[in-house]
């Protein structure tokens, strides 16, 4: 095997945060997208084609001199408008405080919404729950200038928690700041109606930053509503401490564009948009303006549709699949499109994470091990075994023919 070789001097070691690592694991074997034989249960993104009920793809558009120059580090002011419109059309008809430009910022994907938002944060304790999105993982170490706080949720309880245990989360520990995605990945648990009100309550009572990342939002499969979003129960646009994360990515199924936005208060905007002008420069001005037909609430909510038709049916599928495999779901997924794991029932090695993983690549079969959902930024917790060493995430991402080739594969896996 071929040695690595060692980063110079002054350069530390940056891992690869869990998707990541099991493509890079999974393409020395001769994985590939698109490649015919293989099932990626390790998705961390949608299917990107036509689905009954979806508006028309857009698959080209063009651009004139202008759109070869920078765009504003903050936006185009129009999409800006846009993605407001969108917001307060969905969530906030009647109510007095409406979200505007100055309240939405446009970024090159979520990753740099995240990293941006972060960079903005002051010598404060910030919560951050267990488990969660890996990306957090570096993200929540790497700036040095907060304190990241885990909380741990119960697979017991179905990974609930209530407002009053927020409250004293705030309160018992200080935070400043607190960040979740909802619906969750990995475990779909999704916080909605008067529940996700009572956390803005909280939020707003405590003066704790609620930071949400929404990039799931179309994927829910409880609530009876067509969205879910923090935003249905803000007050005051530029008052309450709430900050939403969404995009592309996901909920209208184009990750390849790296267009996000987040929608918060003024200040916020306005400093998170300072940190984009020395950590990113500003999202491609070309996709911005391509961008701007997805956002009409017609087409958003024609999508939202046409995903929850077309992923309920694959949920399903993943769920009855994993149950025939003898994997416990803890609880089926409320929102996105993972299935939560628990590999305890499995004969050894296949009982952990890591060991379905490097088992399940030889049947051609990509999961994603559960221990890289317990987030431990810059590693301040000690290496002792963690709760979630036999779990595994398996994404009903791809599309239906690939969810079942790969719990085919895995039945193999399994049989033998």
């Amino acid at each position: 095997m071929e040695r690595a070789i060692p980063a110079p001097t002054g350069f530390r070691a940056v891992p690869r945060t869990g998707v990541i690592y099991v493509m890079t694991e999974a393409a020395r074997l001769g994985y590939h997208h698109g490649h015919p034989d293989w099932a990626n249960l390790g998705q961390g993104a949608p299917e990107t084609g036509p689905l009954e009920g979806s508006p028309a793809r857009l698959e080209s558009f063009q651009f004139d001199d202008l759109q070869h120059e920078y765009a504003p580090v903050d936006g185009l002011p129009e999409l800006r408008d846009a993605v407001a419109a969108l917001y307060n059309q969905r969530y906030r008809q009647g109510k007095k405080s409406q979200y505007t430009r100055e309240n939405v910022a446009i970024s090159a994907g979520g990753r740099v919404a995240l990293t941006r938002l972060v960079s903005t944060l002051g010598r404060v304790n910030v919560g951050h729950f267990l488990p969660d999105y890996t990306a957090y993982e570096e993200l929540l170490g790497s700036f040095n200038t907060f304190v990241p706080i885990p909380v741990l949720l119960d697979p017991d309880r179905q990974y609930s928690f209530s407002s009053s245990q927020l409250r004293d989360e705030v309160l018992g520990r200080g935070l400043s700041a607190a960040i979740l995605s909802n619906p969750c990945n990995p475990t779909g648990k999704l916080l909605y109606g008067p529940a996700l009100e009572s956390w803005v309550q909280v939020a707003r009572e405590l003066d704790c930053a609620l930071i949400l990342d929404e990039f799931y939002s179309h994927y829910t499969y409880i609530g009876g509503q067509l969205t879910t979003s923090a935003a249905a129960h803000v007050d005051d646009v530029d008052r309450d401490p709430v900050v939403i994360l969404d995009g592309l990515t996901k909920n209208w199924r184009y990750p390849g564009w790296r267009l996000a936005w987040t929608v918060g208060p003024r200040a916020v905007i306005e400093a998170a948009a300072s940190a984009g002008s020395f950590l990113d420069g500003g999202c491609p001005h070309p996709i911005q303006r391509a961008a701007m037909p997805l956002l009409s609430r017609e087409v958003a909510d024609a999508e939202a549709r046409a995903v929850q038709r077309a992923f309920r049916a694959k949920r399903q599928r993943m769920l009855e699949g994993l149950e025939e495999l003898g994997i416990q779901v803890n609880l089926p997924p409320q929102g996105g499109f993972y299935c939560w794991g628990n590999l305890s029932r499995l004969p050894a090695p296949l009982n952990t994470g890591m060991g379905l993983f490097r088992a399940a690549l030889n049947e051609q079969v990509i999961v994603v091990p559960g221990e890289f959902f317990d987030v431990n930024p810059a590693r301040r917790r000690p290496d002792r075994p963690g709760r979630f060493l036999q779990y595994a995430r398996f994404s009903f991402g791809p599309n239906l023919e690939s969810v079942e080739r790969g719990l085919a594969g895995l039945g193999r896996l399994i049989k033998r």
